[in-house]
């Protein structure tokens, strides 16, 4: 399986099939993590009391590129795990390390083992600091930092708290540096709401419910906006669920009802006719509700 994901790695939609499908068989499928990733997907082996995982490798990752990744990958394996993020930042150099890889890293879930995302980025440019003298320490041959200013000495340094990154933060993180939700997609937790009216996941829908009325639900992933030969506004809604997308169009009278529900990254119940015209599977909108 992680071959398949590795060689479907520039198909989103592709992907969240296939973790779905893991997910259904009992392997979760994990964000990076600088622990356990390599460039691609990884197969990580469970002990005897746990089950295997997959885990996403760090090339996946936005703004970081092949090699920090390796760069990362080497250190690990010549001196073991990182035990915390001062040791990171201690042992991972290369001069394409720099504060927007760090922050990605960071905020898709990379470091979660070594400490909260919030947190680490309120600290971020203490870390780098650190790994700057890191890098003039040995460069120099030393075998300590003994030039660093006193509050970030080579046995580490305090992190400064902070608020926990809400969940939706977090997730709406993953979808921008990993191309899809991973840890949870934002309309599980409404699983049974939409199960009480009867919404299909996306997937479900074909050619046999052609000018049927049908309930879906799901988040807004994008819209475009048109005006008609008449000068009234309409709207092509992308709506994606937990495995993959459709269109939606909202007409003109549709559209002045309830405006206020369409808008990027809200989650939305849709009503309306399933149409194939032109090939393409999309939904006339008749009636829409804002769920969170």
């Amino acid at each position: 399986m992680t071959a398949v994901l590795t060689a479907d790695s520039g198909d989103i939609e592709k992907i969240a099939e296939i973790i779905d499908e893991a997910k259904r068989m009992g392997i979760p499928v994990l964000p990076p993590d600088v622990n356990e990733s390599y460039a691609q997907f990884t197969l990580i082996k469970g002990s005897d009391d746990a089950s295997d995982t997959i885990r996403f490798g760090l090339e996946s990752v936005k703004n970081v590129g092949t090699n920090i990744v390796q760069a990362i990958i080497e250190a690990r394996e010549q001196r073991g795990k990182f035990s915390s993020i001062a040791d990171f930042a201690e042992r991972v150099h290369h001069k394409d390390f720099n504060k927007k890889s760090m922050e990605s890293l960071i905020k898709c879930g990379a470091f979660d083992r070594l400490g909260e995302r919030n947190e680490l980025l309120s600290n971020l440019d203490t870390i780098l600091e650190y790994n700057r003298e890191s890098q003039k320490a040995s460069r120099g041959g030393q075998d300590s930092l003994f030039l660093l200013s006193p509050e970030i000495k080579m046995t580490g340094f305090q992190l400064k708290r902070a608020d926990p990154t809400p969940k939706r933060e977090r997730l709406q993180w993953e979808k921008e540096l990993l191309g899809l939700y991973v840890t949870e997609h934002p309309l599980t937790e409404y699983a049974t709401r939409l199960a009480e009216n009867h919404a299909l996941p996306l997937r479900e829908l074909n050619g046999a419910l052609r000018n049927k009325i049908i309930t879906v639900a799901g988040l807004i992933n994008g819209i475009q906006r048109i005006t008609t030969k008449s000068g009234e506004p309409m709207l092509f809604v992308t709506l994606e669920d937990l495995t993959t997308r459709t269109e939606i169009l909202v007409f003109p009278k549709i559209l002045t009802k309830n405006p206020t529900v369409w808008q990027e990254e809200k989650i939305i119940m849709v009503r309306g006719r399933l149409s194939d015209r032109d090939g393409s599977m999309k939904i006339l909108c008749e009636e829409a509700m804002e769920i969170a």
